[in-house]
């Protein structure tokens, strides 16, 4: 070791230390995996929120969804060292050693799976483990191979709610569930594509193979944005449909969906940065305000 490092261990306080291995665990997507989750789990549960089971399965959830955006940061400590939006990154940085990071990560993950499996039940710790497994055996090898890992990853992120259904039921069979699934899975299409679009240039330089890298005119990118975001509307009646969630829930998700509709298109017609950057904010937006509209309609209808 030279002094240079030597000097940065010592100036590091325990603070920065538990910050960085915080920050390992993409604390942003964490929280919404478990707030994704914890939509299932109401929804399944009906007019029966079991609090205890809740809980156990909240905190399973998040050990498993930190451990798994802490293996990836592993995984892909190398490339994140190559893009400016990601070379700050604890392992990318060198601020924890890639063994500490892979021991951390797994300790979480396993924790997490074997949470579920005991203090909930079988079916959502399959669901969990499922959801780690594509996403960092398919999806994450995936982003340097074809831009299709768009649409693999987009199946883990959209598993929460099926891992929160299942907690609250212990099956994965319902209709009900598949279609928050399908909430989470057409909205996460764009989500990606936009900031794709955003960091092309960044994305390119360590390899990763998304799908604006091919499309330089944005065509492909502007499709799949507006085909994904059109499908949102029959989702959102469909949960009417089936009286999973009522009127409140349909109109409000209906205002939201043509909310990033409109910004989708606006993007699609000048495919710009800004635009793209709009469109970034506005499926941030959605995601949220569609789970008050969810939350909402459950406990007022209750």
């Amino acid at each position: 070791m030279n002094s240079t490092e030597e000097n940065i261990l010592i100036k590091r306080t325990f603070t920065d230390v538990i910050t960085d291995y915080y920050q390992l665990t993409k604390p942003g997507i964490t929280m919404s995996v478990v707030v994704s989750m914890l939509v299932g789990f109401i929804l399944g549960s009906g007019a029966n929120i079991n609090l205890s089971v809740l809980i156990h399965a909240l905190i399973g959830t998040y050990l498993i969804a930190a451990g798994t955006g802490a293996h990836n940061q592993f995984m892909e400590r190398k490339l994140d060292g190559l893009m400016k939006r990601t070379s700050k990154r604890p392992l990318a940085d060198r601020r924890i050693g890639s063994k500490n990071g892979m021991i951390y990560s797994l300790t979480l993950i396993f924790s997490g799976l074997f949470y579920l499996i005991l203090m909930v039940n079988p079916v959502a710790g399959t669901v969990s483990f499922v959801t780690m497994l594509i996403y960092l055996a398919a999806y994450t090898p995936m982003k340097q191979v074809s831009s299709i890992n768009i649409a693999i990853g987009s199946i883990p992120g959209a598993l929460p709610p099926v891992g929160g259904w299942a907690a609250a039921t212990g099956n994965i069979a319902e209709p009900g569930m598949w279609l928050l699934f399908g909430i989470m899975f057409l909205w996460q299409v764009p989500h990606v594509l936009s900031i794709a679009w955003l960091c092309k240039d960044d994305y390119s330089s360590a390899g990763f193979k998304m799908l604006p890298k091919n499309d330089d005119q944005g065509y492909k990118t502007t499709f799949w944005s507006l085909l994904c975001v059109m499908g949102i509307f029959p989702v959102t009646f469909g949960l009417y449909q089936l009286e999973i969630s009522g009127m409140i829930f349909l109109v409000l998700g209906i205002i939201f969906a043509l909310g990033f509709l409109a910004y989708t298109i606006k993007f699609g017609l000048d495919r710009t940065k800004a635009n793209a950057k709009q469109m970034m904010f506005a499926s941030i937006a959605y995601l949220p305000l569609v789970w008050v509209a969810v939350f909402l309609d459950r406990f007022i209808s209750f």
